[in-house]
């Protein structure tokens, strides 16, 4: 804009003082900045085709056009609530109610729900029926958040660590990239009881990880646990060459029962200060922050102040720190649990820093330097709204934790990949057909699939039928493709549904459909198919 205002400035001099004067008016006004435009024009059309300044004017204003038209195209910055919460159940079922758990009366619903569980039950039996169905704890959440307008996105289990992954709906086709791990660091790295779980997605172009964890216990093992956190960060490996480590992601979250203990203090002074709120009075003899001061992979992270009661050791059903005796062995009494604040969250924004281990490697400093370029082109920020424990629920020996956040973030991409519809009346009586169109470029698969789920559907699998959507193509063209579901596959009972498209590249959900009605089968109810009939042929179907 200073190249235009001196070329400006250049050509009415050029013409005349009465110009000059015109043009020297504040730009503030929009109505000014128009003026001088014209009179820039003006000028443009008065100089001669082969002058210098006329090229040099031309050359600025193509460049000015070429900036407000980057200005315009700039992708809207957007804000999302993020509630995530941390509980060790100690093997409980869990409680008939969780709206205070998970905040359901709130006026700011959130947009994401993460949830991570230690210690959910992991008998044998309970195992393998919660390897074929969901477990109690997944069961609940999702039969609250549906009819909220959630989907479980994403969900992982390694024996008693449970994570799962929530999302308004609208927003699930802008979350791709979906994988999930898991890292044991129990007996010997063998045994699951210990370690953590993680899911990493893409979330409107920013790749975001949830690290869900279970640490050694006891007072005495610190350096054990900052050890299986790092053997965790250093050994998590993703199939995606952007992020392949979770120290890669440009939004880290580590959350879960780090067991992490207040030493030093004895038990007297530490419940004193609960009793008081003078939790401050106890941060310094804090493990975790101890050790952040030590460990350079643990500074990366952030947490807020721990201005609420230390959430272990409670008795059962009840809101009083431990105070059972222990029998040790040849039948001493043990000491009494001190409180600690083992459940934690803490969050690491990718650094800003060119610096790598390898100084003489080249395309290291590169991939810096266009992962800086892309941070500065699309922002994302981060606070934390609140972070506190809950003591409501006292059904475990732990209290749970619960941290919301807003993330601020520049959105590199604002429209669905596919656009689907369903073509025509559908029913479980005719064959039905679905429309779709690319919006934009994206790598299609022999894998990709339409599924059909209900309104209200809870989770991605929750899908009543699908269709391969290479194998079952019918017609297309450039803008328009054609797929074939058969009426077979349709439920006879109708009801509200929606399509979405599931990349399998991409590993999401790319596409929903508006909602549409499937119509009850006219066929079974003319032969007197009674409804408990029909639902049982939508099992079957389903299955």
């Amino acid at each position: 804009m200073d190249e235009i205002n001196q070329l400006l400035g250049n050509i009415q001099r050029v013409r005349s003082e009465s110009l000059c004067s015109d043009a020297t008016q504040s730009t503030g006004s929009k109505l000014v900045l128009r003026h001088r435009l014209n009179q820039l024009l003006t000028c443009v059309d008065d100089l001669d085709t082969k002058d210098e300044l006329r090229e040099k004017v031309v050359k600025t204003l193509d460049n000015a056009f070429l900036i407000f038209g980057k200005r315009a195209n700039t992708p809207k910055k957007g804000r999302f609530r993020l509630q995530m919460v941390t509980w060790n159940v100690a093997t409980a079922d869990p409680p008939d109610d969780v709206t205070l758990l998970l905040h359901l009366n709130s006026p700011k619903s959130p947009d994401l729900y993460v949830i991570g569980l230690q210690e959910v039950y992991s008998g044998p039996l309970r195992f393998v029926s919660d390897v074929v169905f969901n477990d109690p704890w997944s069961h609940l959440f999702m039969s609250i958040l549906a009819p909220r307008n959630y989907v479980k996105v994403s969900s992982i289990r390694m024996q008693g660590l449970l994570l799962l992954f929530f999302s308004k709906l609208q927003h699930v086709p802008f979350i791709s990239n979906i994988q999930a791990t898991y890292t044991r660091t129990g007996i010997f790295g063998y045994w699951g009881n210990k370690g953590g779980v993680s899911i990493r997605l893409s979330f409107y172009g920013h790749m975001l990880c949830f690290l869900n964890c279970h640490l050694a216990a006891h007072m005495k093992y610190a350096t054990e646990r900052v050890d299986e956190f790092e053997y965790i960060m250093d050994t998590q490996t993703f199939a995606c060459k952007k992020t392949p480590r979770i120290a890669d992601h440009n939004l880290v979250f580590w959350f879960g029962d780090l067991n992490f203990r207040i030493q030093d203090h004895g038990m007297h002074f530490v419940r004193t200060c609960i009793n008081n709120q003078t939790y401050n009075l106890l941060w310094s003899k804090d493990q975790l922050i101890m050790m952040k001061k030590k460990e350079q992979k643990l500074q990366e992270f952030e947490e807020g102040p721990l201005d609420f009661q230390p959430t272990y050791k409670f008795d059962l059903n009840s809101d009083t720190y431990d105070s059972r005796l222990y029998k040790t062995w040849f039948g001493f009494n043990g000491k009494k649990r001190k409180p600690a604040w083992t459940d934690r969250i803490l969050w690491r924004l990718r650094p800003k820093d060119l610096t790598s281990d390898k100084q003489d490697d080249n395309s290291e400093v590169v991939k810096k330097v266009k992962e800086l370029e892309e941070d500065e082109e699309y922002p994302l920020r981060i606070r934390q709204d609140l972070y506190t424990s809950n003591m409501e629920f006292s059904i475990s020996d732990h209290k749970p934790v619960i941290g919301i956040f807003t993330l601020e973030l520049r959105k590199m991409n604002e429209t669905p990949l596919v656009h689907l519809q369903a073509e025509g009346e559908w029913s479980a009586d005719i064959d039905a057909m679905v429309l779709y169109s690319p919006l934009q470029p994206f790598p299609s698969s022999t894998w990709d699939w339409i599924g059909l789920y209900k309104v209200g559907f809870s989770s991605l699998t929750d899908y009543i039928t699908y269709t391969w959507v290479k194998d079952d193509e019918v017609a297309f063209n450039e803008e328009v493709i054609q797929v074939y579901v058969s009426k077979e596959e349709i439920p006879v009972q109708g009801g509200e549904c929606v399509l979405c498209y599931y990349s399998n590249t991409l590993r999401g959900i790319i596409g929903i459909s508006e909602p549409f009605k499937v119509h009850e089968s006219k066929v079974a109810n003319e032969e007197g198919l009674l409804h408990d009939q029909i639902n049982r042929l939508d099992q079957i179907v389903a299955s």
